[in-house]
Protein backbone atom coordinates (compact mmCIF):
# COMPACT_ATOMS: atom_id res chain seq x y z
CA UNK A 1 0.00 0.00 0.00
CA UNK A 2 2.89 2.25 0.84
CA UNK A 3 5.32 3.25 -1.82
CA UNK A 4 9.39 3.98 -0.81
CA UNK A 5 10.49 7.13 -1.78
CA UNK A 6 13.86 8.64 -2.02
CA UNK A 7 15.08 10.23 1.18
CA UNK A 8 16.38 13.90 1.29
CA UNK A 9 16.44 15.75 5.00
CA UNK A 10 14.92 19.04 4.92
CA UNK A 11 13.46 21.45 7.72
CA UNK A 12 10.80 20.08 9.53
CA UNK A 13 7.29 21.30 8.19
CA UNK A 14 6.86 25.14 9.37
CA UNK A 15 2.83 24.86 9.68
CA UNK A 16 3.01 21.87 11.71
CA UNK A 17 5.61 23.74 14.17
CA UNK A 18 2.96 26.39 14.19
CA UNK A 19 -0.07 24.60 15.43
CA UNK A 20 2.10 22.67 17.96
CA UNK A 21 3.60 26.07 19.72
CA UNK A 22 0.34 27.97 19.47
CA UNK A 23 -1.92 24.69 21.06
CA UNK A 24 0.83 24.68 24.21
CA UNK A 25 0.75 28.60 24.39
CA UNK A 26 -3.01 27.95 24.69
CA UNK A 27 -2.78 25.18 26.86
CA UNK A 28 -0.34 27.27 29.36
CA UNK A 29 -2.97 30.22 29.82
CA UNK A 30 -5.87 27.79 29.96
CA UNK A 31 -4.05 25.87 33.24
CA UNK A 32 -3.27 28.98 34.95
CA UNK A 33 -6.55 30.79 34.23
CA UNK A 34 -8.79 27.22 35.44
CA UNK A 35 -6.05 26.20 38.56
CA UNK A 36 -5.75 29.92 40.07
CA UNK A 37 -8.59 29.61 42.30
CA UNK A 38 -8.15 26.07 43.28
CA UNK A 39 -4.03 26.60 43.49
CA UNK A 40 -4.31 29.58 45.48
CA UNK A 41 -6.77 27.81 48.35
CA UNK A 42 -5.03 24.63 48.49
CA UNK A 43 -1.18 26.01 48.22
CA UNK A 44 -1.26 29.24 48.39
CA UNK A 45 0.11 29.95 45.18
CA UNK A 46 -2.07 30.80 42.13
CA UNK A 47 0.80 29.90 40.22
CA UNK A 48 1.36 26.59 41.18
CA UNK A 49 -0.26 24.57 38.43
CA UNK A 50 1.18 27.17 35.79
CA UNK A 51 4.44 26.87 37.10
CA UNK A 52 4.88 23.43 36.63
CA UNK A 53 2.93 23.43 33.50
CA UNK A 54 5.46 25.26 32.34
CA UNK A 55 7.99 22.80 33.80
CA UNK A 56 6.51 20.36 31.96
CA UNK A 57 6.09 22.39 29.08
CA UNK A 58 10.19 23.28 29.04
CA UNK A 59 11.03 19.79 29.32
CA UNK A 60 8.73 18.87 26.68
CA UNK A 61 10.01 21.11 23.70
CA UNK A 62 13.84 19.75 24.97
CA UNK A 63 12.58 16.50 24.41
CA UNK A 64 10.78 17.13 21.26
CA UNK A 65 13.68 19.52 19.42
CA UNK A 66 15.97 15.77 20.28
CA UNK A 67 13.78 13.90 19.34
CA UNK A 68 13.03 16.02 16.20
CA UNK A 69 16.58 15.86 15.10
CA UNK A 70 17.07 12.06 15.74
CA UNK A 71 16.27 10.01 12.13
CA UNK A 72 12.63 8.36 12.70
CA UNK A 73 14.07 5.25 11.67
CA UNK A 74 16.10 4.86 14.75
CA UNK A 75 13.12 3.92 16.58
CA UNK A 76 12.36 1.41 13.78
CA UNK A 77 15.87 -0.42 14.38
CA UNK A 78 15.19 -0.28 18.45
CA UNK A 79 11.70 -1.23 19.05
CA UNK A 80 11.67 -4.40 19.90
CA UNK A 81 14.03 -2.86 23.29
CA UNK A 82 11.11 -0.12 23.33
CA UNK A 83 8.60 -2.08 23.85
CA UNK A 84 9.95 -4.33 26.29
CA UNK A 85 11.01 -1.46 28.20
CA UNK A 86 7.61 0.01 28.24
CA UNK A 87 5.99 -3.64 29.48
CA UNK A 88 8.17 -3.22 32.05
CA UNK A 89 7.23 0.09 33.37
CA UNK A 90 3.48 -1.30 33.13
CA UNK A 91 4.08 -4.43 34.98
CA UNK A 92 5.77 -2.30 37.85
CA UNK A 93 3.24 0.03 38.00
CA UNK A 94 1.01 -2.76 39.52
CA UNK A 95 3.48 -3.68 42.37
CA UNK A 96 2.39 -2.54 45.94
CA UNK A 97 4.04 -0.03 47.34
CA UNK A 98 5.29 1.19 43.25
CA UNK A 99 2.17 2.44 42.29
CA UNK A 100 0.56 5.35 42.94
CA UNK A 101 -3.72 5.02 43.00
CA UNK A 102 -5.52 7.89 42.07
CA UNK A 103 -8.97 7.90 41.20
CA UNK A 104 -9.33 4.58 42.11
CA UNK A 105 -6.94 3.30 39.55
CA UNK A 106 -2.79 2.37 40.41
CA UNK A 107 -1.52 4.02 36.73
CA UNK A 108 1.39 6.82 38.18
CA UNK A 109 4.73 5.40 39.58
CA UNK A 110 6.12 8.43 41.88
CA UNK A 111 9.29 9.94 40.79
CA UNK A 112 10.41 12.87 43.33
CA UNK A 113 7.81 15.30 43.62
CA UNK A 114 6.86 13.98 40.21
CA UNK A 115 4.91 11.12 38.85
CA UNK A 116 4.94 9.22 35.34
CA UNK A 117 2.22 7.09 34.26
CA UNK A 118 3.29 4.67 32.48
CA UNK A 119 0.50 3.84 29.83
CA UNK A 120 1.39 6.97 28.46
CA UNK A 121 5.01 5.47 27.42
CA UNK A 122 3.39 2.56 26.00
CA UNK A 123 1.01 4.07 23.86
CA UNK A 124 3.74 5.52 21.99
CA UNK A 125 6.07 2.21 22.65
CA UNK A 126 3.63 0.30 20.86
CA UNK A 127 2.77 2.46 18.22
CA UNK A 128 6.70 2.59 17.59
CA UNK A 129 6.57 -1.26 17.30
CA UNK A 130 3.39 -1.57 15.69
CA UNK A 131 4.61 0.58 12.70
CA UNK A 132 7.98 -2.00 12.21
CA UNK A 133 5.93 -5.33 12.52
CA UNK A 134 3.17 -4.01 10.09
CA UNK A 135 5.54 -2.44 7.75
CA UNK A 136 7.32 -5.86 7.83
CA UNK A 137 4.47 -8.16 7.60
CA UNK A 138 2.38 -6.08 4.97
CA UNK A 139 1.60 -9.36 2.70
CA UNK A 140 -0.13 -10.96 5.30
CA UNK A 141 -2.13 -8.75 6.93
CA UNK A 142 -4.90 -9.55 4.76
CA UNK A 143 -4.82 -13.25 5.81
CA UNK A 144 -6.60 -13.91 9.10
CA UNK A 145 -4.70 -16.62 10.82
CA UNK A 146 -0.83 -15.29 9.31
CA UNK A 147 -1.52 -11.50 9.93
CA UNK A 148 -4.85 -10.39 11.30
CA UNK A 149 -5.00 -12.21 14.55
CA UNK A 150 -0.96 -12.27 15.67
CA UNK A 151 -1.49 -8.30 14.50
CA UNK A 152 -4.59 -8.19 17.27
CA UNK A 153 -2.62 -10.22 20.08
CA UNK A 154 0.20 -7.46 20.26
CA UNK A 155 -2.43 -4.56 20.60
CA UNK A 156 -4.89 -6.62 23.45
CA UNK A 157 -1.69 -7.83 25.73
CA UNK A 158 -0.41 -4.22 26.97
CA UNK A 159 -4.55 -3.55 26.71
CA UNK A 160 -4.95 -6.31 29.22
CA UNK A 161 -2.18 -4.79 31.34
CA UNK A 162 -3.79 -1.36 31.04
CA UNK A 163 -7.40 -3.02 32.00
CA UNK A 164 -5.19 -4.38 35.35
CA UNK A 165 -5.09 -0.97 36.44
CA UNK A 166 -7.88 -0.22 35.25
CA UNK A 167 -7.43 2.79 32.96
CA UNK A 168 -10.29 1.70 30.39
CA UNK A 169 -10.22 5.49 29.15
CA UNK A 170 -6.17 4.98 27.93
CA UNK A 171 -6.93 1.70 26.77
CA UNK A 172 -9.51 2.34 24.15
CA UNK A 173 -7.36 4.74 23.02
CA UNK A 174 -4.64 2.36 23.12
CA UNK A 175 -6.80 0.06 20.63
CA UNK A 176 -8.67 2.12 18.75
CA UNK A 177 -5.08 3.53 17.46
CA UNK A 178 -3.54 0.66 16.36
CA UNK A 179 -6.77 -0.51 15.08
CA UNK A 180 -7.01 2.54 12.75
CA UNK A 181 -2.53 1.16 11.45
CA UNK A 182 -4.07 -2.09 11.20
CA UNK A 183 -6.96 -0.67 8.74
CA UNK A 184 -4.45 1.78 6.67
CA UNK A 185 -1.55 -1.23 6.15
CA UNK A 186 -4.44 -2.83 4.24
CA UNK A 187 -6.19 -5.63 6.66
CA UNK A 188 -9.43 -6.42 5.23
CA UNK A 189 -12.87 -4.93 6.27
CA UNK A 190 -14.28 -8.20 6.95
CA UNK A 191 -11.78 -9.16 9.36
CA UNK A 192 -12.89 -5.96 11.51
CA UNK A 193 -16.29 -7.09 10.97
CA UNK A 194 -15.92 -9.91 13.23
CA UNK A 195 -13.72 -8.07 15.61
CA UNK A 196 -16.36 -5.75 16.26
CA UNK A 197 -18.90 -8.13 17.53
CA UNK A 198 -16.53 -9.18 19.84
CA UNK A 199 -15.18 -5.98 20.76
CA UNK A 200 -18.77 -4.60 21.55
CA UNK A 201 -19.28 -8.15 23.48
CA UNK A 202 -15.81 -7.64 25.56
CA UNK A 203 -16.60 -3.78 26.26
CA UNK A 204 -19.80 -4.48 27.43
CA UNK A 205 -18.35 -7.17 29.91
CA UNK A 206 -15.78 -4.46 31.06
CA UNK A 207 -18.40 -2.26 32.21
CA UNK A 208 -20.54 -4.68 33.65
CA UNK A 209 -17.61 -6.21 35.76
CA UNK A 210 -16.81 -2.74 37.30
CA UNK A 211 -19.71 -1.05 38.61
CA UNK A 212 -18.35 2.78 39.07
CA UNK A 213 -18.42 2.24 35.12
CA UNK A 214 -22.09 1.09 35.40
CA UNK A 215 -22.52 4.20 37.19
CA UNK A 216 -20.69 6.57 34.77
CA UNK A 217 -22.98 5.37 31.85
CA UNK A 218 -25.60 6.23 34.24
CA UNK A 219 -25.08 9.39 34.97
CA UNK A 220 -24.42 10.37 31.02
CA UNK A 221 -27.45 9.31 30.64
CA UNK A 222 -29.54 11.34 33.08
CA UNK A 223 -26.97 13.33 34.73
CA UNK A 224 -29.59 14.89 36.69
CA UNK A 225 -30.61 11.68 38.56
CA UNK A 226 -27.89 12.16 40.52
CA UNK A 227 -26.42 15.53 40.43
CA UNK A 228 -24.55 15.67 43.35
CA UNK A 229 -22.76 12.34 42.99
CA UNK A 230 -22.36 10.90 39.57
CA UNK A 231 -23.98 13.18 37.34
CA UNK A 232 -22.08 16.12 39.30
CA UNK A 233 -18.88 16.42 37.13
CA UNK A 234 -21.04 16.52 33.70
CA UNK A 235 -23.11 19.08 35.27
CA UNK A 236 -20.95 21.60 36.11
CA UNK A 237 -19.49 21.35 32.67
CA UNK A 238 -22.36 21.84 30.98
CA UNK A 239 -22.97 25.13 33.24
CA UNK A 240 -19.18 26.30 32.09
CA UNK A 241 -20.18 25.69 28.86
CA UNK A 242 -23.71 27.15 28.87
CA UNK A 243 -23.28 30.57 30.15
CA UNK A 244 -20.30 31.18 27.28
CA UNK A 245 -22.44 31.93 25.04
CA UNK A 246 -20.71 32.99 21.40
CA UNK A 247 -18.04 35.48 23.10
CA UNK A 248 -17.54 33.58 26.19
CA UNK A 249 -17.37 35.98 30.05
CA UNK A 250 -13.78 36.83 29.54
CA UNK A 251 -10.36 35.38 29.94
CA UNK A 252 -10.04 34.67 33.95
CA UNK A 253 -13.97 35.00 34.45
CA UNK A 254 -15.06 31.42 34.84
CA UNK A 255 -17.55 31.01 37.43
CA UNK A 256 -17.63 27.39 37.83
CA UNK A 257 -13.86 27.10 39.05
CA UNK A 258 -14.72 28.49 42.06
CA UNK A 259 -15.22 24.70 43.48
CA UNK A 260 -17.52 23.93 41.20
CA UNK A 261 -15.79 22.15 38.62
CA UNK A 262 -13.38 19.65 40.12
CA UNK A 263 -9.90 20.30 39.46
CA UNK A 264 -11.13 21.99 35.98
CA UNK A 265 -7.36 21.87 34.57
CA UNK A 266 -7.00 18.69 33.94
CA UNK A 267 -9.70 16.29 32.05
CA UNK A 268 -12.23 19.49 31.99
CA UNK A 269 -10.26 22.26 31.32
CA UNK A 270 -11.96 22.46 27.66
CA UNK A 271 -15.11 23.43 30.06
CA UNK A 272 -13.60 26.58 31.39
CA UNK A 273 -12.08 27.84 27.96
CA UNK A 274 -15.75 27.86 26.46
CA UNK A 275 -17.03 29.52 29.37
CA UNK A 276 -14.48 32.55 29.14
CA UNK A 277 -13.65 32.08 25.82
CA UNK A 278 -17.01 31.18 24.17
CA UNK A 279 -17.82 29.61 20.93
CA UNK A 280 -15.49 31.30 19.27
CA UNK A 281 -12.97 30.65 21.57
CA UNK A 282 -13.74 26.98 21.76
CA UNK A 283 -14.41 26.65 17.69
CA UNK A 284 -10.74 28.35 17.36
CA UNK A 285 -9.29 25.55 19.43
CA UNK A 286 -11.12 22.66 17.56
CA UNK A 287 -10.28 24.10 14.10
CA UNK A 288 -6.30 24.16 15.13
CA UNK A 289 -7.07 20.49 16.12
CA UNK A 290 -8.56 19.71 12.81
CA UNK A 291 -5.52 21.69 10.91
CA UNK A 292 -3.14 19.65 13.04
CA UNK A 293 -4.70 16.07 11.62
CA UNK A 294 -5.06 17.32 8.35
CA UNK A 295 -1.03 18.55 8.49
CA UNK A 296 -0.44 14.91 10.27
CA UNK A 297 -2.08 12.75 8.25
CA UNK A 298 -0.33 14.87 4.78
CA UNK A 299 2.92 14.32 6.27
CA UNK A 300 2.64 10.61 7.34
CA UNK A 301 1.35 9.97 3.81
CA UNK A 302 4.66 11.83 2.09
CA UNK A 303 6.60 9.76 4.22
CA UNK A 304 9.82 8.09 2.10
CA UNK A 305 8.32 4.85 3.27
CA UNK A 306 5.94 2.24 4.72
CA UNK A 307 7.54 2.53 8.11
CA UNK A 308 7.51 6.40 8.15
CA UNK A 309 3.86 6.55 7.41
CA UNK A 310 2.66 4.25 9.56
CA UNK A 311 4.33 5.63 12.16
CA UNK A 312 2.98 9.29 11.51
CA UNK A 313 -0.27 7.72 10.96
CA UNK A 314 -0.69 6.00 14.48
CA UNK A 315 1.05 9.29 16.43
CA UNK A 316 -1.76 11.75 14.57
CA UNK A 317 -3.98 9.28 15.06
CA UNK A 318 -3.64 8.78 18.75
CA UNK A 319 -3.89 12.91 19.60
CA UNK A 320 -6.84 13.12 17.94
CA UNK A 321 -9.03 10.11 19.12
CA UNK A 322 -7.90 11.62 22.42
CA UNK A 323 -9.17 15.33 21.31
CA UNK A 324 -12.10 13.52 20.17
CA UNK A 325 -13.09 11.32 23.52
CA UNK A 326 -11.90 14.88 25.29
CA UNK A 327 -14.12 17.26 23.93
CA UNK A 328 -17.37 14.81 23.46
CA UNK A 329 -17.37 14.23 27.63
CA UNK A 330 -16.80 17.32 28.32
CA UNK A 331 -20.17 18.23 25.82
CA UNK A 332 -22.19 15.50 26.98
CA UNK A 333 -21.75 13.36 23.98
CA UNK A 334 -20.19 9.96 25.77
CA UNK A 335 -19.12 9.07 29.93
CA UNK A 336 -16.47 10.25 31.71
CA UNK A 337 -13.40 8.20 30.39
CA UNK A 338 -10.44 10.21 32.17
CA UNK A 339 -8.29 11.44 29.18
CA UNK A 340 -6.85 14.67 29.47
CA UNK A 341 -7.08 17.30 26.13
CA UNK A 342 -4.07 16.88 24.37
CA UNK A 343 -1.12 20.30 24.47
CA UNK A 344 -4.13 21.83 27.04
CA UNK A 345 -4.84 19.66 30.02
CA UNK A 346 -2.52 19.83 32.98
CA UNK A 347 -0.31 16.81 33.37
CA UNK A 348 3.92 15.99 33.07
CA UNK A 349 3.58 12.59 31.43
CA UNK A 350 0.84 13.30 29.07
CA UNK A 351 2.64 16.51 27.75
CA UNK A 352 5.58 15.57 27.75
CA UNK A 353 5.03 11.96 25.74
CA UNK A 354 2.43 14.22 23.43
CA UNK A 355 5.84 16.68 22.66
CA UNK A 356 7.96 13.83 22.19
CA UNK A 357 5.58 11.95 19.61
CA UNK A 358 4.87 15.11 17.82
CA UNK A 359 9.04 15.44 17.81
CA UNK A 360 9.18 12.12 16.17
CA UNK A 361 6.45 13.21 13.89
CA UNK A 362 8.53 16.58 12.90
CA UNK A 363 10.96 14.41 12.21
CA UNK A 364 9.24 12.46 9.48
CA UNK A 365 8.07 15.58 8.40
CA UNK A 366 11.75 16.35 7.44
CA UNK A 367 12.03 13.53 4.73
CA UNK A 368 8.40 14.31 3.57
CA UNK A 369 8.02 15.76 0.37
CA UNK A 370 4.94 18.27 0.53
Amino acid sequence: MFKSRNRSQHAPDLFLTILIFTLLLIGVIMVYSSSAIWADYKFGDSFYFAKRQLLFAGLGIVAMTFVMNIPYSTWQKYSKPILIACFILLLAVLIPGVGMVRGGARSWIGVGAFSIQPSEFMKLGLIIFLANHLANNQKYITSFKKGFVPTLLLVFVPFGFIMLQPDLGTGVVLVMTCLIMIFVSGAKISHFVGLGVVGVAGFLALIISAPYRINRITAFLNPWEDPLGNGFQIIQSLYAIGPGGLMGMGLGQSLQKFFYLPEPQTDFIFAILAEELGFIGGAFVLLLFLLLLWRGIRVALAAPDAYGSLLGLGIIGMISLQVMINISVVIGLIPVTGITLPFLSYGGSSLTLTLCSVGVLLNISRYAKL
